[in-house]
């Protein structure tokens, strides 16, 4: 039996999905019997709702030990997908509860259970800072906290650590760091707000870059890595490094909207990040453009996809294709 996390969000209703096309036999945590249509809505997106029934659903939280003792009973395999996503500042402590608290509440359950093997999903923003040296950011980039980062970014490195600690005590684990994950069924999530964004009309980009992949191709990377013998290693999951103009006009292009024309630079972008906290600040709106979100979106850097292409070998989707059959979903 697999126990899966997170499957009423964007990865884990797709890893569900592919789980069971595959004959594996699934259990899923929601939190909320209600969370659960927007997983039957994407198996419907797919014409797979008959697969629906095939799921076994829970009731838990990763921050009740209780219910997560419930929910390990007869589990050989574990997809750890839950996490608390916001760049509000607001929701720190939030934040840091849910990714690193609730990832060492489900690494300790899978060793009292004697788990086969632990699959933790975590993202481009924990991995390391650029030295003067380096020109791309790999899985052995060191990570500096003297740099600024997002609290996100921090609960997610600071849930890899749960999952290094889970292995040195005998846990055999894989750890992926999917770039932006681009996929259907979700547009009030991830991704998905951008889509709504430019769909709304979208004024301004930027000519940062960042790394994107579809989520058929996340699913597909973790599913063979924990078949395979791998283990206790970290893979950066990512299609392409892509500038943000070119994605945005993509999505434009693709919802039949009009491209945005502002070009935003540095000085634009640090005093819309600062409307943004004053309107959250006054309640007027929730707090969604950040000053790290802000300085990465000039950011440059690339990640490299090396150590999971020669491990996999994949043929990864063209983001630019699939953001026109994402589209179609709008």
């Amino acid at each position: 039996m697999i126990l899966v996390t997170g499957g009423t969000g964007l990865v884990g209703a797709h890893l569900l999905l592919h789980l069971i096309e595959n004959g594996e036999q699934v259990r899923a945590m929601y939190r909320t019997a209600s969370s659960c249509s927007k997983t039957k809505a994407l198996f419907s997106y797919y014409q797979k709702e008959h697969l629906f029934g095939a799921i076994e659903w829970i009731a838990g939280d990763i921050l009740d030990i209780p219910s997560l003792e419930i929910a390990f009973q007869d589990i050989k395999q574990v997809y750890h997908c839950a996490a608390l996503i916001s760049f509000d500042p607001k929701d720190e402590e939030a934040i840091r509860k849910t990714n690193i608290e609730g990832t060492a509440n489900m690494v300790n359950l899978s060793l009292t259970n004697k788990v086969e093997k632990f699959c933790f999903v975590s993202s481009i923003a924990a991995l390391g800072d650029l030295a003067p040296h380096e020109t791309e950011i790999t899985e052995t980039t060191e990570w500096n906290p003297e740099k600024p980062h997002s609290d996100y970014a921090i609960s997610k490195y600071g849930a890899e650590m749960e999952v290094w600690r889970g292995q040195q005590e005998g846990l055999k684990v894989i750890i992926v760091n999917p770039g932006v994950i681009l996929g259907p069924g979700f547009p009030s999530q991830g991704s998905g707000i951008l889509f709504s964004n430019v769909k709304k009309g979208l004024l301004f980009y930027t000519l940062g870059t960042t790394a994107f992949i579809a989520v058929p191709d996340v699913i597909n990377s973790m599913y063979r890595l924990m078949k395979s013998d791998c283990c206790n290693e970290r893979f950066t999951v990512i299609a392409e490094n892509l500038a943000y103009k070119n994605v945005i006009f993509s999505m434009a292009d693709a919802l039949k909207v009009k491209r945005p024309t502002l070009k935003a630079g540095p000085l634009l972008t640090s005093i819309a990040w600062r409307l943004d906290a004053l309107a959250s600040f006054l309640q007027l709106k929730q707090h969604t453009f950040s000053r790290v979100a802000a300085k990465a979106s000039h950011s440059k850097t690339p990640y490299s996809s090396k150590k999971i292409v020669d491990e996999l070998n994949p043929s990864f989707i063209s983001i630019k294709k699939y953001i026109h059959e994402i589209a179609s979903t709008f």
